[in-house]
């Protein structure tokens, strides 16, 4: 296979602003470093980290690419010096810590895995960003266990569909809030026990009235500002509050009487700066816990639309009007 100095198509944010500031440019195909492999990408996932990077808010680590797109699908198509773990012709999907909106994309070789049995390129690409933050959130920092109560905010995003799914697989209770009664009855029609429309709704209300006063085990959240002392009210007795983002501000005064009374765990994390050393034991753990879930059809990702790589900037727009459900994926 003639790969050495092809072209390819990239989208890149040539400054910060609005979907009209990603464009195609063509660049040098990648070369994989040691534990490396280079995938022709079929398929990659967007994510709103992907819309702040576009914006100017969240520049790439140190070092990596600034071509968009934080998870693929695709072929390997060649190996670096060191990389053992896949073959060449292998098809997977992985997480990456940019390059993914692109016709190549070289990844760590640990955090790829086998696109799951029975799922197309479009669905794995769907995968990595998704299910590496829900796994390592809600149950290994939330260390959430069957019977427990689950609260996602942002149900119908792709992480919170993804939140669904997998703590449903898992036999939790899950309330999720969404923006609207339409949203709300999608949530349920995907698996959430409840779903609370949080513009007309008390969400810490009804959460208490669907756990019979209990409150919420594990606690999901992207939203922070005024929504921290929000959850502390909704945690049940040692409940455990995830922080992954915070669209309403990354700062909120608190009642700490909360935290002592309740015995309360706050606490959260990122993923795209970690090392290819942490992501691999998140990926090894999916493989062993999940995998065999998604190939036996028991959760599955929801994809909410597909672009061409070229309409990249109307699947930014498609995030940025809140109205999806699921993954926006973009394909070659």
């Amino acid at each position: 296979m003639a790969l050495q100095g092809e072209r390819m198509r990239v989208v890149v944010a040539v400054r910060p602003g609005g979907p009209e500031a990603l464009q195609i440019e063509m660049r040098p195909r990648p070369d994989p470093a040691e534990h490396e492999i280079l995938v022709r990408v079929e398929a990659a996932g967007v994510n709103r980290p992907d819309v702040h990077q576009r914006q100017g808010h969240y520049p790439p680590p140190p070092g990596v690419t600034d071509v968009l797109g934080l998870e693929i699908a695709g072929e390997v198509v060649a190996l670096g010096p060191k990389a053992e773990v896949h073959r060449l012709g292998a098809r997977v999907t992985a997480l990456v810590p940019g390059g993914g909106y692109a016709d190549y994309c070289v990844a760590h070789e640990t955090n790829a895995l086998p696109i799951p049995a029975g799922l197309s390129a479009t669905e794995a690409a769907a995968i990595p960003e998704t299910y590496f933050t829900v796994w390592t959130n809600v149950f290994s920092r939330g260390a959430l266990k069957a019977g427990e109560t689950l609260l996602v905010h942002g149900g119908t995003s792709g992480i919170g569909t993804t939140a669904i799914a997998l703590a449903k697989a898992f036999g939790a209770r899950v309330v999720v809030t969404a923006g609207s009664d339409q949203k709300a009855t999608e949530c349920e029609r995907l698996g959430a026990n409840l779903g609370v429309n949080y513009r007309k709704n008390d969400f810490v209300a009804l959460t208490l009235q669907a756990t019979a006063g209990r409150g919420a085990d594990v606690i999901l959240d992207m939203v922070g500002g005024d929504y921290v002392e929000r959850n502390y009210a909704a945690a049940a007795l040692d409940g455990r509050i995830v922080q992954i983002a915070f669209l309403k501000g990354q700062k909120a005064a608190v009642d700490l009487r909360l935290i002592m009374a309740k015995r309360l765990i706050h606490t959260g994390s990122t993923l795209r700066p970690r090392s290819p050393a942490e992501k691999a034991v998140i990926a090894e753990a999916l493989r062993a816990k999940v995998w065999p879930l998604l190939e036996a059809g028991r959760c599955r990702p929801v994809i909410d639309s597909v672009f061409p790589l070229a309409e990249a900037p109307k699947s930014h727009e498609r995030i940025e009007s809140a109205e999806h459900v699921g993954k926006v994926v973009l394909t070659t």
